[in-house]
């Protein structure tokens, strides 16, 4: 018995311990959504102004909130805990999987022209994946459609994503197919 109490306290050591570098769920979709709006200005603004650079400054925030949800994160520190409070918006909870999957992508797109960038001199390279990004924020920001949350869908549909990763999206999914 004295085995699997230590054993049950180092879990929850372990658990403790993790728990900053972990995402949240759900997350507010309110919070995100305006996120994205910075993004997509960042983003905009280094297509505009020639600043290729920028794109290591997104790569960070992408990493780090993929990492720690917003704990990391400048730009998502300040939305969660100045912007949003202040404007007072209701919260409006979302399954925090897709929202992760998502991340991930903008984590990826950006590493991806920090490299180019950095390693290899591509500036048109960069400003094509800032352009991607741009794009792919703007539809969040503007009109609540989150593309690396349809991919993460589509793969839970065909089996690539576990259900165990999301039950709350499987539910979802699940009674959206017997609707249609």
């Amino acid at each position: 018995m004295i085995g699997s109490t230590q054993a049950m306290s180092k879990i929850e050591t372990m658990s403790d311990s993790t728990k900053f570098f972990s995402f949240p769920n759900p997350v507010n979709d309110v919070a995100t959504r305006i996120t994205a709006g910075g993004i997509a200005t960042v983003a905009l603004s280094a297509l505009v102004l020639r600043q290729p650079w920028v794109v290591a400054l997104l790569a960070y925030g992408f990493v780090a909130r993929v990492l720690a949800g917003p704990r990391l994160s400048p730009l998502a520190l300040i939305v969660t805990r100045v912007i949003v409070p202040r404007l007072g918006l209701p919260v409006r909870p979302v399954a925090g999987p897709p929202k992760r999957f998502a991340q991930s992508i903008g984590a990826v797109v950006t590493l991806a022209g920090s490299v180019c960038y950095f390693g290899f001199g591509l500036a048109p390279a960069t400003y094509g994946l800032l352009g991607l990004l741009a794009v792919f924020a703007v539809l969040e920001s503007a009109l609540g459609l989150c593309v690396g949350c349809k991919v993460f869908a589509l793969g839970m549909r065909l089996g690539l994503v576990p259900a165990e990763l999301c039950l709350e999206c499987e539910n979802i999914w699940s009674r959206a197919s017997l609707n249609s």
